[in-house]
């Protein structure tokens, strides 16, 4: 599989090259006659540019609102893009994997590169009780199994500010005249994470019960681990998988059944039905969670960002700890 993927890499980039012929290869660099050019391959990062860095900056987001982003393949036009920009910032885990193929096929001495997953301490994902794991190729003979890291590392505020700093620190150096209008407002963003951290720590410390239930995939592991919530879960947060087996879906009944748990989460652009379900059958509330991976084309036209998602997410999660 991974090798039909490159060879469709290796021809889109052969195609987004040829479409590009005409065009400058050069980057417009700020130097005052223009403009730094940021590509982010998904919406965390895309906000986080748009926070610090304002009008300053061209910043464009690959993934389009309301799609599924464990799918995404990139177009020629996506690829031209990425050649072209100043600034690439990507996850750089596992669904990233076309990532490292179109890079590897282009010139990446002009632009800096940011990963998401070098910001922080990442985690292996687990697979806790009740929930279905994928399954894995097996390695070929010789080959030690390579361990699959949660990607989903902005799901905690206290990454998030090591992310958002490693941004801002590459926006002054790609632009320097800009460093000290970045700065600013890297700390008065910087200033309301801190305040979204300690929002949810009050909603956990004042709780009844630490354990949150999802009808759905779990891409909340950084979440639970800086709150120190327990979890229960169909699916693991990069799971393709949309429909569990009636035993998972039994097991998350009782468990909802047998703590008197009052809501049962699904994440965003999910189709809920796995969440109704248990509902169903529990008469716990279904509430939305939001992962901030993608975002509704709506909420994306109205100008929302992480800071908004999760001051939800800490409303929700009020209601499901109590």
């Amino acid at each position: 599989m991974k090798r039909i993927l490159s060879v469709m890499l290796a021809a889109l980039l052969a195609a987004a090259v040829f479409t590009g012929c005409g065009t400058s290869s050069a980057p417009p660099k700020n130097d005052g006659g223009g403009k730094v050019s940021v590509v982010a391959t998904i919406f965390p990062p895309y906000d986080f540019t748009r926070q610090i860095a304002g009008d300053r900056v061209d910043v464009t987001m690959l993934l389009p609102p309301a799609s599924e982003s464990h799918s995404f393949e990139p177009t020629p036009q996506d690829i031209i893009k990425i050649q072209n920009c100043d600034v690439f910032i990507y996850v750089g885990g596992e669904s990233d994997e076309w990532v490292n193929s179109v890079l590897s096929g282009m010139d990446t001495s002009h632009m800096k590169i940011v990963t998401l997953m070098d910001c922080v301490e990442v985690v292996e994902e687990e697979i806790v009780e009740g929930m279905e794991g994928e399954a894995e190729e097996e390695p070929a003979p010789g080959e030690a199994e390579e361990p699959e890291y949660d990607e989903h590392v902005w799901t905690s505020p206290r990454n998030a500010k090591l992310i958002v700093q490693k941004i801002s620190d590459t926006l002054c150096e790609a632009d320097a005249p800009g460093a000290d209008a970045y700065k600013a407002n890297t700390a008065a963003y910087l200033a309301q994470l801190d305040q979204l951290d300690a929002e949810f720590k009050a909603v956990v410390d004042g709780a009844a019960r630490r354990t949150m239930v999802f009808g759905d995939r779990f891409p909340f592991r950084y979440l639970a681990d800086a709150y120190g919530l327990d979890y229960f879960a169909a699916f693991p947060g990069c799971s393709t998988e949309t429909e569990a087996s009636a035993a998972t879906v039994k097991f998350l009944i009782d468990k909802v059944s047998a703590e008197h748990i009052p809501v049962v989460f699904h994440i965003e652009l999910s189709n809920e039905k796995m969440a109704d379900t248990i509902s169903e059958a529990t008469g716990a509330k279904v509430l939305l969670l939001h992962a901030c991976h993608n975002i509704s084309r709506d909420d994306f036209l109205a100008g929302k960002g992480y800071l908004d998602l999760m001051t939800d997410n800490v409303e929700a999660l009020r209601e499901a700890l109590n």
